[in-house]
């Protein structure tokens, strides 16, 4: 079932306190955890996280009660969710509540909720979000009631991201690191290579979970496509510079044959994407460019199969979901070598990049336009082998079943679960 699908409301007459029978009176035998997050579902524009959060909830044992807050809107867009704002839904087994951050009625609405609540875990998902730093602050005046905090920084301390805006993230962490190097806060790394950014910033940080990503199920065989002399290239994505969009554009201009390439995300940053049409504009009449618009989750794959590569010259991804959809959709990957897919690309899913340059993209693309038609179907139907490979050799992690561990065990050492894609 997609997860749009899941979601349910609650009873709009059913009392605050009586949610999921009563947040006050949840089993005492069960583990407790208040996960936050700045969007979620039915909103889908934020990207990967919404999808590794959705993964991580349905994921958790059965004993493990969990409740959300989110905010009452998608990433981009000011208007609420119809009938969710200030209100209680269901995802699953989780109560979520959707939060107008500028309507006083909510906050008073989710401190009714929330006050007389023990959690044994707060699970906040980004560093520098007010729905990270509030529920840390709170937690840490003693206003909400939480025994141990666990961060999933989500990228965010990776060397490029931290690069953005640089400044105003070294004086927020300047402050911040001493409520984020506290005991009771423990991380949670996507990969062991996002553990390691996370000491770099925060040398004493304890690890609690180091869990790879699952990725969609394979799909069972390629899409046919009909074969022509233009290779059919796609950049799917948030068009923000972290994606490396303008990169790919540059490229463009060294392919000496032709090539078509569509575009498809949110435009995040309006400035950014201004440089892009500039860029697309001076391009030879050789290169075609469409802007296509934004997908839903469910649109992803099923685009991704009628291409015959992907274009993400990535500046760094924790874990890159993407990625995993082209692959499994058999669509083969040219990206950078920042994100945990190198192995899995050099076993036949695409090509790497290792250095960011137009020239050298450039050259990678070349390649895939050159190739004959059957050349090309070939190395689609490798591309989601490797992928294949890759899926049936993960250890399967419930984060926060591997957390609880951590909090009850303090002995436990945390072992890399699975291996890097």
């Amino acid at each position: 079932m997609r997860a749009s699908e899941e979601l349910k409301m609650v009873n709009d007459t059913t009392p605050v306190s009586n949610v999921r029978e009563g947040l006050s009176e949840f089993n005492e035998k069960h583990f407790r955890v208040l996960v936050t997050a700045e969007y979620f579902v039915p909103g889908w524009r934020a990207g990967g996280p919404v999808r590794s959060i959705s993964d991580v909830l349905a994921n958790a044992s059965a004993d493990i009660e969990t409740t959300m807050l989110t905010r009452d809107h998608d990433l981009g867009s000011r208007d609420p969710y119809p009938g969710l704002s200030g209100r209680w839904g269901r995802f699953g087994r989780t109560d979520i509540f959707y939060l107008g951050v500028r309507r006083p009625a909510h906050w008073r609405q989710l401190w009714r909720a929330l006050r007389a609540v023990r959690f044994d875990l707060l699970y906040v998902n980004s560093v520098w979000s007010t729905f990270s730093i509030l529920p840390i602050v709170a937690a840490r005046l003693g206003l909400l009631r939480v025994d141990r905090v666990l961060v999933a920084p989500r990228g965010e301390f990776g060397s490029a991201a931290l690069r953005l805006h640089g400044l105003r993230k070294r004086i927020f962490l300047a402050g911040w690191r001493w409520v984020l190097g506290q005991p009771r806060v423990l991380w949670h790394a996507t990969t062991p290579a996002e553990a390691a950014d996370i000491r770099r910033v925060l040398p004493r940080a304890r690890i609690a979970v180091v869990a790879v990503a699952s990725g969609p199920e394979p799909e069972q065989a390629p899409v046919a496509l009909p074969p022509t002399a233009q290779a059919r290239l796609v950049f799917i994505g948030r068009i923000s510079p972290m994606k490396n969009l303008d990169l790919v554009l540059g490229a463009l201009a060294h392919v000496p044959v032709p090539v078509r390439l569509d575009i498809y995300g949110p435009l995040e940053d309006a400035g950014y994407w201004r440089r892009c049409q500039d860029l697309i504009a001076a391009l030879p009449d050789s290169v075609t460019v469409n802007y296509r618009g934004e997908l839903h989750p469910d649109q992803v794959r099923e685009t991704f199969s009628r291409y015959e590569a992907f274009v993400l010259p990535t500046r760094g991804e924790n874990f890159g979901n993407a990625i995993a959809e082209s692959l499994s959709a058999y669509c083969p990957v040219v990206c950078s070598d920042r994100t945990p897919w190198t192995p899995v690309l050099r076993d036949g899913g695409g090509m790497v990049l290792t250095e960011l340059t137009p020239s050298a993209l450039g050259v990678l693309v070349t390649q895939v336009a050159t190739a004959a038609p059957e050349q090309r179907q070939a190395a689609r139907v490798a591309a989601g082998e490797a992928y294949r490979r890759w899926w049936a050799s993960l250890t399967r992690v419930s984060v926060l079943d591997q957390a609880r561990r951590v909090i009850r065990d303090p002995a436990y050492r945390v072992p890399p679960q699975g291996r890097n894609p």
